[in-house]
């Protein structure tokens, strides 16, 4: 186009132009797409693969070899004592492990909210049962709670009272494997309600300082109402964690480690669908209690999404 009129001929600040507004875009699925991979391969596809496979009759020594059985494996879960037996240790366990953590651990971040010397080493000291293994920290509450020369039972009889067979009494057995979860999670809680303690705005202890609260009463008045999303957050993250509760039981009953015990009396919807796919070898009935736990977690995301929705029309 002479004199400036027309449409310039296509050239090279064209095509990078071109390059750069395709960059802008898809950059950024770029950079999130490996997260989509992974989690589809090893993830939403086994999680698919799993409710097929629980609408079948499958065995692990012929998986070749399947049939269609509709919903019998449900069927079969509802109507069977183990599986009840199962669920309602799983809440037991959890019960009795998730409430004294999140209270300990609410305890312990207040101590840490205030000036102690050596905080960063004490900080340190909470994350260091998380990060031990679960074999490790098992073993050594095995050996802690054992029948015959366990410290706790050595324990138990200075103050008068006979040892406790913990692996074989249901409430010992259940306490015991509580125990390893407590030990193991709390500071891991307490460093989360930490940070949510440190992100309250100091002007609100000072105003309650100006009204004559003392500690316990900020603590009460101000911390706790500050803290109900974290508390929130932790109680759906410890639930989940307890309905998935396998390695802990299995490792602490040794040899009958996926019956939970002789009697079934610690056996958790986790070790009760190990024992029934790769023991057993009844992969069907397996991918049942798999989807039965993910139908768990699904109810329990509501009802945290409920109380949510509430907690914030309250505010």
């Amino acid at each position: 186009g002479a004199g400036g009129r027309g449409t310039p001929a296509p050239g090279p600040s064209s095509w990078r132009s071109r390059l750069y507004r395709w960059d802008m875009k898809a950059a950024p699925y770029a950079f999130i797409s490996p997260f989509f991979i992974i989690f589809g391969a090893f993830g939403l596809i086994p999680l698919l693969y799993t409710g097929w496979y629980s609408l079948h009759n499958v065995q692990l020594s012929s998986l070749d070899h399947k049939s269609w059985a509709g919903l019998d494996n449900y069927r079969n879960l509802l109507s069977s004592d183990f599986f009840w037996n199962a669920l309602k240790n799983t809440f037991t366990i959890g019960l009795i492990s998730t409430v004294p953590q999140l209270l300990m651990a609410i305890g312990i971040a207040h101590l840490l909210n205030y000036r102690l010397r050596g905080s960063t080493v004490w900080r340190v000291v909470m994350l260091t049962p998380y990060a031990t293994s679960v074999a490790a920290a098992t073993l050594v509450f095995t050996l802690l709670y054992s029948w015959d020369g366990g410290m706790v039972n050595w324990l138990l009889g200075f103050v008068g009272v006979d040892p406790v067979n913990w692996r074989e009494s249901t409430w010992g057995s259940q306490f015991a494997v509580s125990s390893i979860v407590i030990w193991r999670w709390t500071g891991y809680n307490a460093l989360i309600y930490l940070a949510a303690m440190q992100a309250i705005p100091g002007d609100l202890y000072e105003s309650a300082a100006i009204d004559g609260a003392n500690r316990w009463q900020q603590f009460r008045h101000v911390t706790i109402p500050q803290l109900r999303p974290t508390i929130l957050f932790t109680v759906v993250i410890s639930t989940i964690g307890a309905t998935q509760l396998f390695g802990e039981p299995l490792l602490f009953g040794g040899v009958s480690g996926s019956k939970g015990g002789s009697e079934h009396q610690y056996q958790t919807l986790g070790l009760y669908m190990y024992d029934q796919g790769w023991i057993i070898g009844n992969l069907g009935k397996a991918s049942a209690i798999a989807w039965s736990m993910f139908l768990i977690l699904l109810i329990v995301a509501a009802i945290n999404l409920l109380f949510t929705r509430r907690l914030r029309k309250s505010q």
